[in-house]
């Protein structure tokens, strides 16, 4: 994206959630540069360094990228005789960012502590210290940041300095205050501000967003972003170390690896962080992770624009009436309560078992399969594929998922008019789990757009017009549905994206496996203000305790309550184990079919057994209509 293409960076401020790089000292460190010198010289002294260590971190995809400057003030620059070119250090680190950045990145203007404790405490008043940032903020302001980060502040006396002098030199420039936390092993706070009086504090000067950054590693950080989204509507940055340095051979050695970051990345988006970004010790390397899994909460939105040649609006036509569109649309608009199972593709060539599966499940009544496309990362056979083979096989109806992680837009605009040709109308637009999670870790994932995208994208089809705005020669006729999180760790979030998929065209919503009523009545209350859709309700019955764990604890998206693990943890054996997981998904099933909203219900086969969904939905004899349910046992 150039200059010209990019909007100002208050326009993309909690628009989308942003990429913020790391760390400028480290890598200095880990290039030869001893800690006993000025980091911020080298803008004038190694330039071509510098840029070596920005340049790593726009090849990784970041957003903002920050200057060398964090220690640029003349107070911070005195003491290695560098005082009197505070002013061209200041000046060059924006200079050399902003040449590599090239327009890809947003450029912030970082700006750090003195160094010095403020009187009464310490000797340096705060005028002195207003006076030093106001230079050093005047000279990153005429060279043209996009922003100030005021960054690893450990009290707001000192950051409140900083920014006044930030808001007088160029008031037009945001700012984004960060402050730094220390924890104990009891997890008594040793260092800094009491997080939610500092948030109310920086809120009420009129930052444009504020966070925390450096401080013990990701854990710390967890924590004070959470408590500062509980009393700031300011998009709140998250940035850590990672995690505390330790000696080895002479040398400071951060050992939090890729993954352990990344993963911690999707976390900070959960809990509210909108940009999220990286301290001491994190690499380019890591960044590439940490995009990876921030896309896949939070993908980056690309605008689709139409050529010169297209100065008329092609004319579109009503999308087909869904009634009209598949049978599964009919059932479903009608008033049928349905039942949709979900068919495993194969990892390999042989499909005996996924489409014997399917004509078991159409013998007995159920309306619908569908199938999943790479869930979790893993690579399988595609969903079009195996929807086809069925279909083939035994005339049973499919709703295939399609994942944004694999294919930019055009890869999805073939894809999808292959699909329609084949006859496989009904789609489930999903932004899928970043390829670190499966067995293809080195995957790149794509992310072009997500669910809400996609959705977009294919009503725009619907009504005759391709990814682009163009006449795609016809319209299609696809039955589009959207998934949901009742139990999600931010419903504020989650809410918010259920209105937006309804509002992009969303038909019908598949909800994640839900264990307990009460969460999922309170989000269908949550909901309720925007326009009604079908609602079908997951259930997943848990095989073990370990299952149970695993799905709570390592599955995106998952949420098992404790009791229900406990409950398993205390049964006997395997066995048993599994009557009380099936038990437990038809008592959730018997509940929530009461609910007005639920209009089906989307099962996992549990164990991996077609046969015991039966004994699951058999509860739902009094609701299904037409008597083509079948009960049966295991």
């Amino acid at each position: 994206m150039t200059d010209s293409a990019r909007p100002p960076f208050k326009e993309a401020l909690g628009q989308r959630v942003l990429l913020l790089d790391g760390a400028m000292g480290t890598e200095l460190y880990n290039r030869g540069m001893f800690i006993n010198r000025s980091y911020d010289g080298l803008n004038v002294q190694s330039p071509k360094l510098v840029a070596d260590v920005h340049r790593g971190y726009v090849k990784a995809g970041v957003d903002v990228l920050t200057t060398n400057t964090f220690g640029s003030t003349t107070l911070r620059l005195a003491p290695f005789g560098l005082a009197d070119q505070a002013t061209d250090i200041a000046a060059a680190g924006v200079r050399i960012a902003r040449k590599v950045a090239d327009g890809r990145a947003w450029i912030a203007g970082s700006i750090g502590p003195t160094g010095t404790t403020l009187a009464p405490l310490g000797r340096l008043s705060p005028g002195e210290a207003y006076a030093a940032f106001r230079i050093q903020a005047a000279v990153m302001a005429e060279e043209g940041v996009d922003l100030f980060l005021l960054e690893t502040f450990g009290s707001t006396a000192e950051l409140w300095q900083a920014f006044r002098a930030c808001r007088k030199v160029a008031p037009e420039v945001p700012v984004i205050c960060c402050l730094s936390y220390h924890f104990g092993r009891q997890g008594d706070q040793l260092a800094g501000p009491d997080p939610e009086d500092a948030a109310r504090t920086i809120t009420g000067w009129g930052a444009d967003a504020l966070g925390v950054n450096c401080s013990d590693g990701p854990k710390t950080v967890l924590e004070v972003v959470e408590r500062m989204a509980g009393v700031t509507d300011l998009p709140l940055l998250a940035a850590p170390n990672a995690g505390m340095p330790q000696e080895v051979d002479g040398r400071l050695i951060y050992l939090a690896g890729p993954e352990y970051m990344a993963e911690y990345a999707r976390r900070f988006v959960q809990k509210g962080a909108t940009i999220v970004g990286g301290c001491c010790g994190t690499t380019p390397d890591m960044f590439k992770e940490i995009r990876s899994f921030v896309r896949s909460v939070s993908p980056g939105m690309r605008t689709v624009t139409v050529t010169a040649a297209d100065e008329d609006a092609p004319a579109t036509a009503d999308p087909m009436p869904i009634l009209e569109r598949t049978p599964f649309a009919q059932k479903l608009y009608s008033g049928k309560f349905c039942v949709s199972v979900e068919l495993d593709p194969p990892r390999g060539m042989d499909t005996t078992r996924s489409r014997k599966g399917a004509g078991f499940l159409r013998e007995h009544g159920i309306d619908v399969i569908n199938i999943a496309d790479g869930p979790r990362a893993i690579a399988r056979m595609g969903p079009s594929a195996l929807a086809q083979l069925v279909k083939a096989d035994s005339g049973m109806e499919s709703v295939i998922h399609y994942c944004c992680r694999d294919r930019n837009i055009l890869g999805m605009q073939m894809d999808l008019i292959g699909a329609h040709a084949l006859g496989l109308h009904n789609i489930l637009a999903v932004t899928g789990d970043p390829p670190k999670m499966g067995n293809y870790p080195d995957a790149t994932a794509v992310f072009d757009v997500d669910s809400i995208g996609l959705i977009t994208f294919i009503q725009m089809m619907n009504r005759g017009l391709d990814f682009s705005g163009r006449p795609l020669g016809g319209q299609t006729r696809f039955f589009v549905g959207a998934g949901c999180n009742p139990a999600h760790v931010d419903l504020d979030l989650e809410t918010e994206r259920f209105g937006k998929k309804i509002e992009a065209g969303a038909e019908y919503f598949f909800s994640q496996p839900v264990y307990d009523a009460d969460t999922l009545f309170h989000f269908l209350d949550r909901t309720d203000q925007f326009p009604d859709v079908p609602f079908l309700v997951g259930i997943l019955p848990l095989a073990s305790y370990k299952n149970a764990e695993f799905l709570h604890n390592e599955v995106p998206g998952m949420q098992v309550p404790q009791a229900i693990r406990d409950r398993l943890r205390n049964a006997g054996d395997k066995a048993e184990q599994r009557q009380i997981g099936i038990q437990i998904a038809r008592d959730a099933l018997n509940i929530c079919k009461q609910h007005p909203r639920i209009c089906g219900t989307y099962v996992y086969p549990p164990f991996g057994s077609y046969k015991a969904v039966l004994r699951v939905v058999e509860v739902l004899d009094d609701v299904r209509e037409n008597g083509g349910f079948q009960g049966g046992g295991a």
